[in-house]
């Protein structure tokens, strides 16, 4: 086999892997983005406030990402393109923001007075802002990633991910605000923004993603349009509720235990409702592949459910080490991607019969190959 052909399999089959490169345009535009934020936030807040705020801000970031990747566990998403999400989200989402907000602060502030302008960016003009700039990528990535962008567990974690980013950047701002005017502002200000709302931009963006991820999964059906625009107005209510009541701060708990917190479990029930429409695709679309003797019943069982893939990928540690794990989850991640191409398939979304013909008779040998060389099992 050829260099260039190794070279095509491996995208094929590796597509997690080996993603495409992001456009040079793009990436320096974002870090352009990214640097002009960061430098107006240091200018406002001084150097020493920046720093302390910055090193806050990015601590409890790891674990919020392990968060949100575990919720996609039958068809993880490409990690380079969720490194852009979360990337956009940090820079050009926070800069469009920042430039809007404040012109629109200063210009309603001339007119009405200081008070009144910032209730209003509080309350219409950074909601409506945000969430566009922050739902823009979520939509590129739903035109773009239709190999990818599946359903609502999809679009809640690629939300998610830019609602991050978007959000540790306003963190460092805030929590340098808050060490700028001494120690008991920055212990509530910690414990408020970074204890009780760490989910808070993730929630908001999430309900766009979840409108896109319904229109997904109902390909072809004309009224499933109406969802990201019910999402995306949801995402700015919710937005516009969290500002009054943080403006407001007595209301703070109330609007916490009354609204976000019934929206966030509204959400986890959701995901773990799409969770298992993702394990019928799994067996309605594997279970052929018992019959041409491809896969054993068992193994399209284990295949359905998160707990056997789970418990199948540590016997795989404890038998072969590494290597046998790195295995098991490739056989998990090819699985996944025959099933869910041939979902797409089905419902149109097509890369022309013999490109598609192509693609599965490549994810059906890799699945061979991996059990006849005894790399799994």
């Amino acid at each position: 086999m050829s260099t260039g052909e190794h070279r095509f399999f491996d995208l094929l089959y590796h597509p997690h892997e080996l993603p495409a490169q992001p456009h040079p345009m793009l990436t320096r535009g974002a870090l352009v983005c990214g640097v002009l934020s960061l430098g107006l936030i240091a200018g406002d807040l001084g150097l020493r406030a920046f720093g302390l705020g910055f090193l806050v801000a990015i601590v409890p970031v790891p674990v919020y990402i392990i968060l949100v990747l575990w919720l996609d566990r039958f068809e993880p998403e490409p990690p380079l393109t969720l490194v852009q999400t979360f990337a956009w989200g940090a820079s050009v989402a926070v800069f469009v923001a920042l430039m809007v907000n404040m012109l629109s602060t200063d210009i309603l502030g001339a007119l009405a007075g200081p008070r009144a302008g910032e209730l209003f960016a509080g309350l219409v003009t950074a909601p409506v802002v945000e969430e566009l700039a922050k739902g823009f990528a979520l939509f590129v990535l739903f035109r773009e990633l239709k190999d990818e962008f599946d359903g609502v567990v999809d679009g809640v974690v690629y939300a998610a991910m830019v609602g991050l980013g978007f959000a540790m950047i306003e963190n460092v701002q805030y929590y340098g605000e808050a060490i700028a005017d001494g120690g008991d502002s920055s212990t509530v200000t910690f414990f408020f923004r970074g204890m009780m709302s760490p989910f808070a931009h993730p929630l908001f963006t999430s309900m766009f993603g979840i409108g896109l991820g319904l229109v997904r999964e109902r390909h072809g059906e004309a009224r499933s349009w109406v969802a990201p625009f019910v999402g995306l107005t949801v995402a700015i209510a919710l937005h516009s509720l969290w500002n009054l009541a943080a403006t407001f701060e007595g209301w703070f708990f109330a609007l916490y235990l009354l609204v976000m917190l019934p929206a966030f479990i509204g959400v986890l029930a959701l995901i773990y409702f799409s969770l298992r429409r993702e394990s019928r695709v799994l067996r309605e679309h594997l279970s052929p592949l018992v019959g041409d003797g491809v896969l054993s019943h068992s193994e399209l069982e284990c295949l359905c459910e998160v707990r056997r893939r789970m418990r199948a990928s540590a016997q795989a540690w404890k038998r072969g080490g590494v290597a046998r794990w790195r295995a098991r989850r490739e056989l998990h991640r090819v699985a996944s991607e025959l099933a869910f191409h041939r979902w797409r398939v089905l419902r149109g979304l097509s890369h022309g019969p013999e490109a598609d013909a192509q693609r599965e008779a490549e994810y059906v040998r890799r699945l061979c190959e991996l059990y006849e060389h005894g790399r799994v099992g």
